[in-house]
């Protein structure tokens, strides 16, 4: 509540919108993919069996992709561990990015299908451009973040003297 009556007084500075839109972004993108996948749960086993990953690998990948996504909301959620959510919000999706750059690029025999729920409408190429876009986001939070960091250090360590 705090940060909305500030908001509207105007005194939160640009920066700190930036770094609470950024977060929100992240946070409804792996809400959405984390719970989709749950929530058709069937869909999700055929489509990562249709991927051309090791069969032995998609038991623990169908488990571990989702819980990994709500993880990530719920560090970015929590202020204090926001920066482990933008990190590994970073690593998923420069992995993903990987992935479907592999896949334009042919490094596999055939092309798997697309991820779940909305963004399954989307051509490989669109895939890529979505990913790079988030994969940008998260540089841009943990950037933002930092300078978050640096300032309050800063403050803290200034106000002892």
């Amino acid at each position: 509540m705090l940060l909305l009556s500030s908001f509207h007084s105007g005194n939160i500075p640009f920066l700190q919108i930036a770094r609470e839109v950024i977060a929100a972004l992240l946070i409804m993108l792996f809400l959405y993919a984390g719970l989709s996948k749950w929530l058709d749960f069937r869909t999700f086993i055929g489509e990562m069996n249709n991927q051309p990953f090791p069969k032995g690998l998609i038991p623990f990948l169908v488990w571990a992709i989702p819980s990994l996504e709500i993880t990530i909301v719920i560090a970015l959620v929590i202020e204090r561990t926001r920066m482990v959510g933008l990190y590994t919000s970073f690593v998923f999706m420069t992995l993903f990015t990987t992935y479907a750059s592999a896949i334009l690029l042919h490094f596999f025999a055939y092309i798997p299908c697309s991820c779940g729920g909305l963004i399954r409408r989307l051509s490989w190429r669109q895939h890529l451009v979505f990913n790079f876009f988030f994969v940008i986001l998260s540089i841009t939070g943990i950037i933002l973040q930092h300078r978050k960091s640096s300032k309050t250090n800063l403050i803290t360590k200034n106000s002892f003297v």
